[in-house]
């Protein structure tokens, strides 16, 4: 039996996140995130190519789309890498047209299924305008395209840099792994970037650092575990996929795999809520 104490106190912390998730049909808002997310994958990268091609560096476009699937598991981000890579094909220099209008347009429905699933998790009551929320999710993803790029400028430009240091200073050679160790990092650095934002600004109302972090780590932990799992799972059935979807299975992995993402995001933040009812709980003032 669960006696009282830390133990006890974090049991019904997890026991209240996971009925609230329950209750708040989190489930059915997941699969409207994941759905939401795969439609809005090309679209953003269609606008990261455009800026891109307007500077004149394709590769900066080929960087940032490595940096976007770098943290997904490699069963499932090496199977969209060709779809990825016909999108960047090709000079876009119609950022201002309709097309690309439409495309930042869709690439922000994303955002927004994400605020409507933490708002319900932190049990907010959306009172911003819509147009103004839609305004925010756009500008989030302009935010976030510009973030990709600068990030993939240095991705290019450092092992040029790394090169000619290792030219004059001989002794740093061995440590040329660290190299390849720092896209791994700024990736795992955008995400938590993103995952903060997205708790402070994304719903309604006003969080601190200390009453968003817990859901951030549990997040985190979610996506390291279950991205190794969902790896192992396809390699051990990947042809399930393949035989039930055919031409569609990497659509429908990815779609899976983006649907475990939602779901974990949505728990962190029904688990920084249980945390403060919790307090709320054992400090009524």
């Amino acid at each position: 039996m669960i006696q009282n104490g830390f133990i006890a106190r974090v049991y019904r912390i997890v026991m209240d996140a996971v009925w609230r998730f329950v209750g708040n049909d989190n489930w059915a808002i997941a699969s409207d995130i994941a759905l939401a997310m795969l439609m809005s994958l090309f679209p953003f990268l269609i606008i990261v190519t455009a800026v891109a091609s307007m500077l004149g560096s394709e590769e900066l476009a080929r960087a940032a789309a490595d940096l976007v699937l770098a943290s997904w598991p490699p069963q499932v981000g090496e199977r969209l890498a060709d779809e990825v890579m016909n999108v960047l094909t090709g000079q876009r220099r119609d950022l201002l047209t309709i097309g690309s209008v439409l495309a930042l347009y869709f690439s922000s429905n994303a955002v927004q299924s994400v605020r409507i699933g933490l708002n319900r998790a932190y049990g907010a009551a959306e009172t911003r305008h819509w147009m103004l929320t839609r305004l925010e999710s756009i500008g989030f993803v302009v935010l976030g395209a510009a973030m990709l790029l600068t990030l993939a400028f240095l991705i290019v430009l450092g092992p040029v840099l790394w090169r000619t240091l290792t030219a004059y200073v001989t002794w740093l050679g061995p440590f040329s792994g660290l190299v390849t160790m720092l896209r791994f990092t700024i990736a795992t650095l955008v995400i938590i970037s993103a995952l903060i934002i997205a708790h402070f600004w994304l719903p309604s109302g006003w969080r601190r650092l200390a009453d968003i972090w817990p859901g951030i780590l549990v997040t985190l932990a979610g996506w390291v575990g279950g991205g190794f799992g969902f790896g192992w799972y396809l390699d051990s059935f990947a042809t399930n996929y393949v035989t039930t979807y055919a031409g569609l299975a990497t659509g429908m992995i990815a779609l899976v795999f983006l649907y475990f993402t939602a779901v974990v995001l949505l728990f962190g933040g029904e688990f920084n809520a249980a945390i403060l009812r919790a307090r709320r709980s054992r400090h009524p003032a």
